[in-house]
């Protein structure tokens, strides 16, 4: 099975890394398309996969096809490989705002499309996946879909119009949760503590708090009074928190970046 990326950016980067990681792809099976020598070069040397600066190249022979372009190329692309591929090719997508019907419409033939949202924790295969199909694919396509993506973290069939959604609370979510550790971090130094140490301990406290919440399958906010005793610490620093708005900027972030999928 030949195993296409058109567009090696940061997330086929992470995909790919986290599959060849998984071992249950070779990377011999990879054929990597980009417009940039430099790009292609990089991921030839980490890796060792095959690489040319021709998309067409990789459209011919790919069983599995990932079109890992930016939005805005994306009809650019299909039109110059909608002629090229095979009948039986499986077509994943993970660009925001491309509707399945969209798709089918840019290829003009009935093809098998996954239009899938990763995140780039795929990389160290921490990675969440929702993925939507077409009614072209078959059960044994979603298999192959599921093994794809759980190769590089964990994923979850879900409904078209929750796909914007799934773009706010995951896709571009590792952006906020970067944005957390290093503002603690920041804090953590303000108070004495070397750079390297407070990033580890924020770090690890994200990590550690997330385990928690899949593991104990208990809501988050059981866990957040869990911590909070009467008159402590920690009750003192989440009321500053609810004052200053907290909850209202993640949940006006997560709201712009789901109207910014809805409108790409």
């Amino acid at each position: 099975m030949k195993i296409g990326f058109i567009g090696c950016g940061n997330m086929a980067n992470a995909m790919i890394h986290g599959m060849i990681a998984s071992h249950n792809f070779d990377k011999e099976s990879f054929l990597v398309s980009n417009r940039s020598q430099e790009k292609l070069d990089k991921i030839h040397s980490d890796l060792g996969i095959a690489t040319t600066t021709s998309n067409e190249d990789v459209a011919k022979v790919s069983d599995v096809l990932v079109l890992s372009v930016k939005p805005q190329v994306y009809e650019k692309v299909i039109a110059q490989i909608k002629d090229l591929v095979k009948d039986t090719v499986l077509i994943l997508t993970i660009a925001p705002g491309f509707t399945l019907d969209r798709l089918e419409k840019a290829f003009g033939r009935t093809l098998k499309i996954v239009r899938c949202m990763p995140n780039t924790p795929a990389q160290v295969s921490e990675g969440m996946t929702a993925y939507v199909c077409n009614g072209a694919c078959r059960q044994e396509e979603m298999t192959l879909v599921e093994k794809i993506l759980n190769s590089f973290g964990k994923c979850a069939s879900v409904q078209e119009n929750q796909m914007d959604a799934v773009t706010a609370v995951s896709g571009s979510s590792p952006a906020y949760v970067y944005v957390f550790i290093e503002t603690m971090a920041n804090a953590a130094v303000k108070e004495g503590m070397p750079m390297d140490m407070a990033i580890q301990f924020a770090a690890q406290a994200v990590l550690g708090s997330a385990k928690m919440v899949l593991d104990t399958n208990l809501h988050p906010a059981v866990l957040k009074d869990r911590v909070c005793s009467p008159a402590g610490t920690t009750i003192e620093a989440v009321s500053v928190l609810e004052k200053t708005g907290f909850r209202s900027s993640i949940l006006e972030a997560m709201d712009a970046c789901a109207k910014k999928s809805r409108g790409m």
